[in-house]
């Protein structure tokens, strides 16, 4: 499994995007729809899934946020963004959301606020509660650098978690509410981002819902490698949800 690309092969558009790196890879020919993913956070990791869709003829795109925490102004200034390549470009109104770990979180806090274009969303071992991760309320993980990184890039603390109702566990319910099919790959011995304390929201979330529901619980595995050893499941969730 690679960790790394770069889509060497395919034509890529780089530009600044209110003041953050915008990238764009387009396929070789574009599919029937125009359709395109949007990597949320982590662009070019565990790139298998992306690799395959441009060969599908999806268009794969990108925004650098201000901090992977997920602030409110990262989430507007990423549906500003997709606004603009999809009139840009000609895409499809609707597209796939790709969200890796604190991706996770990106995507659905950014399906939630702005369904209009968003298709499906692909979550693999998202962050659905910050108190578990970065927090590590409950566990003793020593030295949390994570934590003291999201402090310093938000200002937040575990007391101001807390007392807030503003956790992608949260929002969930909008995505339901929207009818937006989901497919979630996580590993179930995750000391990064706990399974029983994150990616089980989404599951119990969207099981008692009708609408389209994958879910992939790998074994053994801990946060890192993301995706699956063959992508071809989540290519067809995808593909038959959009």
């Amino acid at each position: 499994m690679k960790t790394n690309g770069n889509f060497e092969e395919f034509r890529i558009e780089r530009f600044k995007f209110k003041g953050k790196k915008a990238t764009v890879v387009f396929p070789k020919e574009f599919c029937e729809g125009r359709k395109w993913l949007f990597k949320t956070e982590y662009f070019g990791a565990f790139p298998e899934l992306e690799e395959a869709m441009l060969a599908k003829g999806y268009a794969v795109i990108n925004i650098e946020n201000g901090t992977r925490w997920c602030m409110d102004s990262d989430t507007e200034r990423q549906n500003s963004f997709v606004k603009h390549v999809i009139k840009k470009y000609d895409l499809n109104e609707k597209g796939a959301l790709v969200g890796m770990s604190c991706g996770g979180m990106q995507a659905i806090f950014l399906a939630a606020k702005h369904p209009k274009h968003v298709a499906c969303v692909y979550l693999d071992a998202p962050v659905v509660n910050r108190l578990s991760c970065p927090c590590a309320v409950g566990r003793d993980v020593g030295e949390n650098a994570m934590y003291e990184e999201m402090k310093q890039a938000t200002g937040w603390t575990v007391k101001e978690l807390i007392a807030s109702r503003e956790e992608p566990l949260d929002y969930l319910g909008k995505l339901v509410k929207n009818k937006i099919p989901c497919v979630l790959v996580c590993g179930d011995s995750d000391n990064t981002v706990p399974y029983d304390e994150n990616g089980i929201y989404v599951a119990e979330k969207y099981r008692k819902s009708n609408v389209p529901f994958k879910h992939f619980l790998k074994a053994g595995c801990d946060h890192h490698p993301h995706g699956l050893d063959n992508p071809a499941p989540i290519i067809d969730f995808i593909t038959e949800n959009y």
